[in-house]
């Protein structure tokens, strides 16, 4: 009988836990009035941001800073070197692949794997083109991963001629 009592008690304050979690709130001392907070008008709109090549990801690869030309130009040459799976195409499978590896302080590339993979034969060619990549030597042995973006690109309707 004590073990049922015990048991019921007990789950009974397990039931009622969530309504004796601690609230916090902040309380803000202030020494005078609160100041109106008001944005001055701008003098000219903001330029708008640069929009990344079609291989870029958008963020910085640390990594890029080791290859010869930085983050555009191997880009550039995943972009010329990209040869789109045909399995993949067939099946409209786009999506970015990641690929981790250790540059090593000789330039030399090792640990390559593949972390993400969408499917279709992306990842393997994502392999076969990180492994062509040619690095400087830096001071010191880099851990990074490298995105590279399989896109379709986008039909473009021809005009039909008219007879």
């Amino acid at each position: 009988m004590k073990k049922i009592t015990f048991v019921l008690a007990l789950g009974l304050l397990a039931g009622s836990a969530p309504a004796f979690a601690q609230k916090t709130k902040v309380k803000v001392k202030s020494d005078g009035p609160t100041p109106e907070l008001t944005t001055p008008a701008p003098a000219e709109a903001p330029a708008p941001a640069a929009t990344p090549a079609p291989g870029h990801v958008g963020k910085s690869i640390p990594v890029a800073e080791y290859y010869e030309g930085g983050q555009d130009a191997m880009y550039e040459f995943i972009e010329k070197e990209l040869k789109y799976p045909i399995m993949a195409r067939r099946n409209r499978i786009q999506g970015t692949c990641i690929v981790s590896f250790t540059l090593n302080t000789d330039g030399t590339m090792s640990g390559i794997k593949l972390v993400k993979n969408v499917g279709g034969g992306c990842g393997e060619e994502a392999l076969r083109l990180t492994r062509l990549l040619k690095f400087n030597k830096p001071s010191y042995a880099v851990l990074t991963s490298l995105p590279i973006v399989f896109k379709l690109p986008t039909p473009t309707k021809e005009a039909t001629p008219t007879e």
